[in-house]
């Protein structure tokens, strides 16, 4: 199946000054591999390899300490090629397909949503959906909001709409709505919202929102309630909703929704 949709439409792009406050890095510095991301020539890993191997330097001087800092004013060049932060970002809302992995590569040659995205180096996903999962993904190459939306203290709610088998019972609901099941890997299920859409003999259509979003919480949960995921969607992140976004289909954020992320 191919997927293969280049972004043709132009992407929102708005200024910091426009969303945060003035930061507190041209006070105190910033990490240089972040700087180096911020400038769009790659990501924060491949970074760190161009880093370390000696094709990085600042005021003339080759840097390979992966802790130094960028200091305003600092000249900054890449492969001896002067590089700066960009002022502006993207922000794309993407319907994620089932079958696609949130990965830059991957060791076992799976498809990618890279593969299908014509998206610069270090705009990147905010979290992930399992290769099995589809629906809303975030993509873009503001950091700050990244780990604003992505920080377990924030509580960002992510809402699923879940085929599973069977039916849950009155029971089943209450230990989902109050959190505390063993769900492996040392980790207890957190407290959601949870509505019985749907059921059939043998399946059920049910929406979760939850507010954390570790690994496969969603199925592992389930499965600890004896229930297997048999299609799961997310519909909604933080303030943004899917909508009627076809699958494999990308659209830029309007500024109403980005301001409203930012908040």
């Amino acid at each position: 199946m191919k997927l293969k949709q280049p972004l043709k439409t132009k992407t929102l792009k708005v200024s910091r000054s426009d969303l945060y406050p003035a930061l507190l890095r041209i006070r105190l510095g910033e990490r240089l591999n972040r700087y180096l991301a911020r400038t769009g020539l790659c990501s924060r890993r491949e970074a760190d390899r161009r880093i370390a191997t000696g094709r990085i330097s600042i005021n003339g001087k080759t840097v390979q300490d992966m802790g130094h800092r960028v200091q305003h004013g600092d000249v900054v060049l890449a492969d001896q090629k002067r590089v700066e932060p960009v002022s502006q970002y993207t922000y794309i809302m993407y319907h994620k397909p089932r079958g696609l992995l949130c990965s830059r590569r991957d060791d076992r040659g799976r498809p990618l949503i890279y593969d299908e995205l014509d998206v610069a180096a270090n705009v990147q996903s905010v979290g992930r959906l399992d290769m099995d999962s589809e629906g809303l993904l975030l993509l873009t190459d503001d950091g700050d909001l990244t780990r604003a939306l992505t920080h377990p203290g924030t509580q960002v709610p992510r809402c699923y709409r879940a085929r599973i088998t069977g039916q849950l019972g009155m029971e089943e609901l209450e230990i989902l709505r109050s959190g505390g099941l063993d769900i492996g890997r040392d980790e207890k299920s957190d407290a959601w919202d949870v509505i019985v859409d749907s059921e059939t003999k043998g399946n059920s259509w049910v929406t979760i929102t939850i507010h954390r979003g570790r690994w496969r919480e969603v199925r592992r949960t389930l499965k600890a309630c004896g229930h297997t995921v048999r299609r799961l969607i997310r519909v909604s992140f933080a303030s943004l909703q899917l909508g009627n976004l076809p699958g494999g289909a990308t659209r830029p954020l309007k500024a109403r929704e980005i301001r409203q992320l930012a908040q």
